[in-house]
């Protein structure tokens, strides 16, 4: 009787029926996963800060620094740069922001009065766009010091519990990448060794990534400082925002200093197009691979497909995650291939 059953079939049917029960209570299974998401959503967070900064820890303490203090000297700069976010640069970023709305619409006014073209629904949107930020900001004033004050007190409490949280994990990093490898090791010793690819990989990319976004800062405000671009400061936080999404980000940055160098004069226009073709050069052909070097060689085409696969799935944290999801896709593709290769042997063989 046993050898008259395919059991192949009958797990097929199994799992086939096990997805139809799950899409079928699927708003059951959303609605916890929501809840479930919120409450560890800020500890993954906590725990990716962490992971991030690890190497810089490590870093520290080869220099002969003790690891309280260097613990200190991180935790002292990121709150130092949050600090200088919060009170120097958002004041200035709003107000870059506003006048980059303005003079967008004073561009698309223009074109439209031209004749040209019928930019009408582009400038209405534009319009839009400003009264609510200008809307926004007066809410929040006319409202008083309370709803001001609840606002940043929920920020600064999430805030806080992800910082807090991340120091934590910072500080027993070593002691849970070491119980990670034991239980590892005892597992599976190729387990172990495809969880280190992934480690080196995801290493790599978090540690060229946070270079890249400081590179990217200071060079494109700067640069755009010397050519004389009222909204420097703004496209430098821009392009260090961007990096998120490679290659678009960048050219989203490079497209809104164009258009807003077009308003104030063809001279700035032209000069914001010279610079930002030798930013692209430079961040392509330079400072990517010293960043980065042979690791995270990941093909453009490859990049693009995976951005707009998260972006239609997932919506901008698809896209924000894209990028280290395929790095970890590719690693283990290359890992496990041979594997994959005999398999498919296999099934063509019949076995």
């Amino acid at each position: 009787m046993k050898n008259k059953i395919n059991f192949k079939l009958v797990n097929l049917a199994l799992l086939t029926f096990i997805l139809y029960l799950i899409y079928k209570s699927g708003h059951l299974w959303t609605g916890i996963t929501s809840k479930v998401l919120q409450i560890a959503m800020p500890f993954i967070v906590a725990f990716v800060i962490a992971y991030a900064l690890y190497p810089f820890l490590k870093y520290l303490e080869s220099k002969k620094i003790p690891k309280p203090l260097a613990v200190f000297i991180i935790v002292a700069i990121l709150i130092g740069l949050l600090s200088f976010v919060v009170f120097l640069v958002v004041p200035l970023l709003f107000n870059q922001t506003v006048d980059l709305l303005k003079t967008s619409i004073k561009y698309v006014k223009e074109v439209s009065e031209s004749g040209k073209y019928d930019l009408g629904p582009i400038q209405d949107t534009l319009t839009h766009g400003l009264n609510d930020v200008l809307m926004n900001a007066g809410k929040y004033i006319s409202h008083g010091a309370i709803n001001l004050i609840n606002i940043s007190m929920s920020v600064f409490a999430k805030v806080f519990l992800c910082l807090t949280a991340a120091i934590y994990f910072l500080i027993d990093m070593e002691s849970i990448r070491r119980e990670t490898k034991k239980y590892l090791k005892r597992k599976s010793n190729k387990t172990f060794r495809y969880v280190k690819t992934l480690d080196d990989e995801m290493r790599s990319y978090f540690s060229g990534f946070v270079k890249i976004m400081f590179i990217s800062l200071f060079e494109y405000s700067i640069i755009y400082t010397i050519i004389g671009h009222p909204n420097a400061l703004l496209l430098g936080f821009m392009a260090m925002i961007m990096q998120l999404i490679p290659y678009f980000g960048g050219m989203f940055t490079n497209v809104v200093a164009a258009i807003t160098a077009l308003v104030v004069s063809p001279a700035l226009f032209i000069r914001t197009v010279i610079t930002f073709c030798i930013l692209s050069v430079i961040d392509g052909n330079v400072i990517g691979p010293l960043v980065y070097g042979k690791t995270n060689n990941v093909k453009p085409v490859v990049v693009i497909i995976s951005i707009t696969a998260g972006g239609i799935l997932f919506g901008i944290p698809g896209i924000i995650a894209s990028f280290p999801i395929a790095i970890i896709l590719i690693a283990t593709y290359k890992f496990y291939k041979d594997d994959i290769s005999d398999k498919i042997e296999d099934i063509k063989d019949g076995k």
